[in-house]
C-alpha cells in the first residue's frame, strides 16, 4: 500500500475510524507531521483538533533512531534496545532535559494562553503519520490515557507489526491501514513526505481553537 500524501492517509484513515463520526471525538495529533493529518480525521469525524505533546529520545549519532520517548510531565518510555544503541544512563538523561526543554518551547508556541484540551471522559484519537519503533506513540498513549478518556483509539496508517505489538495493550482500540512485514521506514509508504515546519503547525492549532467543540 503506497499514499499519495498525507492527506490521501488522513483521508482513508478517517474512513477507517466511521464509528466515532458524530461522537464529537478529540483528534490529539503528534507534531509534526501528523497536525495536517488531524486536522482532516477531526473534519471528517466532527470531532475536535489539538496536539499531544512529545518527543523522541535520539540515539547517539543516529538521530532518526528513537530510544524511547519523553511527555510533557517527565514520563520517559526508554527502549530496551537503548543501552544497545549505544545510550548510557547519563546520556539519556540529558536527552530525556533536551526534549523536555523542547515540549516547553511547543507548549509555549502551539498553544499560547491555553493548556491541553480536556479529554475527561471524551473519545480521544491520538493520530501520527506511521510507527516504526513506536516510541513516540507509547509516550502519546500514556499522556492521553493519564487524562482520563472515556476511550483511548491509536490511528496510524502505516506501522511495523513489532511496534503495533507495543501500543496495543496501551490503547482500547488501534486502527492501522497496514502493517508489512518488510517495513523501513515511514517514508517509504509515502511518494510525498515533506516536513511540516513550526509556522504550519501554529496555524493549524491556532485554528482548530478558534473553532469551538461541537455538542
Amino acid at each position: 500500500m503506497m499514499f499519495a500524501d498525507r492527506l490521501d492517509a488522513a483521508a482513508r484513515l478517517s474512513k477507517a475510524l466511521h464509528a466515532w463520526r458524530g461522537r464529537n471525538p478529540l483528534v490529539l495529533a503528534i507534531p509534526r507531521g501528523a497536525l495536517p493529518m488531524g486536522k482532516l480525521v477531526a473534519q471528517q469525524l466532527g470531532g475536535q483538533l489539538d496536539v499531544v505533546l512529545v518527543r523522541k529520545l535520539r540515539a547517539p549519532g543516529s538521530p532518526e533512531f528513537a530510544i524511547g520517548s519523553i511527555d510533557e510531565s517527565g514520563w520517559a518510555y526508554i527502549a530496551p534496545h537503548a543501552h544497545s544503541a549505544g545510550a548510557s544512563d547519563a546520556y539519556i538523561e540529558e536527552e530525556k532535559r533536551l526534549q523536555l526543554d523542547v515540549l516547553r518551547d511547543r507548549r509555549a508556541r502551539y498553544t499560547p494562553g491555553r493548556g491541553a484540551v480536556d479529554a475527561a471522559g471524551r473519545v480521544a484519537i491520538v493520530v501520527d503519520d506511521g510507527l516504526a519503533t513506536g516510541s513516540t506513540m507509547i509516550a502519546a498513549l500514556h499522556a492521553v490515557r493519564a487524562r482520563q478518556p472515556a476511550t483511548l483509539v491509536c490511528a496510524v496508517p502505516v506501522a511495523s507489526p513489532d511496534s503495533l505489538e507495543l501500543v496495543r495493550p496501551l490503547a482500547d482500540e488501534v486502527v492501522c491501514l497496514y502493517a508489512p512485514d518488510d517495513f523501513y521506514a515511514v517514508g517509504q509508504f509515502y511518494r510525498t513526505f515533506g516536513q511540516v515546519d513550526d509556522e504550519e503547525a501554529i496555524e493549524l492549532l491556532a485554528g482548530a481553537a478558534a473553532a469551538p467543540p461541537r455538542p
